[in-house]
């Protein structure tokens, strides 16, 4: 039998419209080809039928329809004895740092158990009861952002008490590429837990695989752990994310803005907290020559921010037209070789950098007048190494 003209046109437009659901631009097409792992029940809810769950969420736990994930299960008969909650709180709205309570869900009545401050790791009668952690939380795909850390914790936790871990994988809006100095041991912190670059290119499923096949959980024990993945995902696409992960945020750009510019976090120069473009500026008092003028002031999501009410000079960056896909050091040189104030180093007296860089020689590099490109080239060997243990479970095409 042959096809008319017009029908072969249309079967070829057919056969174009689900292929391309294949491939990474396709999304662009027809956003029903991808689903986040809360969007599909049907691989999750048979796991946690009959059993008794304690859930690992923020304001982040959102299905497709922007229905919060933990209304779904209860809706379900999924019986949830607490939720636990990150840095930023349940809601996502306290300071990065600010201490967490405990509390009751208004809606659910369900406990909230804070998962910040004095209290990183679930206790063992905090899990007492509990057959399965379900964990869904929107990541940025940075090492110092902390929400794999308390991944790392509950996996920990689980592991000591025989309690199973069920991930809901989720997009990494920094995933395709590594980049930036590889942590050193003597530099591990809540901001740093394993032996990874700045960016590690794993969704935060991905990861957990990583720390539990890796044996980095303490005393090398290894938990159950369950991967729920996305359908349709592509590591070097960008998907649109399902809340606003914390209050200083707020958008694709500042998330695009992040892993390069946390880095001033170590320093005297402000990343725009307290002001409606936080980490999309950049400034200080004390680097004058720089043309973009700002004054953080106490926000919602900044309620004592650095360089409160004081004047700043900077750049802004919130209309930078690229999507980074690697580090941008300049903006740190620029602003280090600028910065005038004897009273003050430009570096925090904390230390606090090098916990960011995970290093000591970032810091030492730029004081010795190192240019971006030498420094890069510095962390090429530790990055190819990092590369083989990250290859061995990247689940997504890269």
């Amino acid at each position: 039998m042959i096809l008319s003209l017009k029908n072969k046109d249309l079967l070829l437009i057919v056969l174009i419209y689900f292929g391309f659901c294949q491939i990474s631009f396709a999304q662009n097409l027809d956003e029903n080809c991808f689903k986040a792992g809360a969007d599909r029940p049907e691989l999750y809810l048979p796991l946690l039928k009959n059993k008794t769950i304690g859930i690992v969420t923020n304001q982040t736990g959102l299905l497709k329809d922007k229905s919060f994930l933990v209304d779904f299960l209860v809706k379900n008969n999924i019986t949830i004895q607490s939720i636990f909650a990150p840095e930023h709180g349940f809601r996502g709205d306290a300071d990065a740092g600010e201490h967490v309570k405990n509390g009751v869900d208004t809606k659910t009545g369900i406990p909230i158990v804070s998962l910040y401050g004095n209290n990183k790791k679930p206790k063992s009668e905090q899990l007492k009861g509990i057959d399965i952690v379900l964990f869904d939380i929107q990541d940025v795909g940075v090492r110092f952002y902390t929400y794999i850390s308390t991944l790392t914790y509950v996996m920990e936790a689980a592991a000591e008490n025989g309690v199973e871990v069920i991930v809901l994988d989720r997009p990494n809006p920094h995933d395709g590429y590594i980049d930036g100095p590889v942590l050193k041991n003597a530099w591990k912190s809540f901001v740093g837990m394993h032996n990874v670059p700045v960016v590690y290119g794993l969704t935060i499923g991905e990861y957990g695989k990583m720390v539990n096949g890796e044996k980095w959980l303490d005393k090398g024990i290894q938990t159950r752990y369950t991967l729920i993945p996305m359908q349709g995902y592509h590591k070097k696409q960008r998907y649109e994310i399902s809340a606003q992960p914390s209050p200083n945020l707020p958008n694709d750009k500042s998330i695009n803005l992040y892993p390069s510019l946390c880095f001033f976090e170590g320093t005297q120069v402000s990343v725009g907290r307290g002001t409606n473009l936080p980490f999309q500026i950049y400034g200080s008092p004390w680097t004058e020559n720089l043309p973009y003028q700002f004054t953080p002031k106490p926000s919602a999501g900044a309620k004592d921010p650095f360089l409160n009410g004081k004047l700043c000079y900077g750049e802004n960056l919130s209309e930078y037209p690229e999507n980074l896909q690697a580090l941008n050091l300049e903006w740190l040189l620029k602003a280090y070789k600028d910065y005038k104030n004897p009273q003050q180093d430009f570096f925090l007296k904390n230390l606090f950098f090098d916990k960011l860089a995970g290093t000591d020689e970032l810091r030492k590099q730029i004081i010795a007048g190192k240019t971006a490109k030498e420094i890069k080239d510095s962390w090429k060997n530790d990055l190819e190494n990092f590369q083989k243990i990250r290859a061995k479970y990247v689940m997504y095409e890269d």
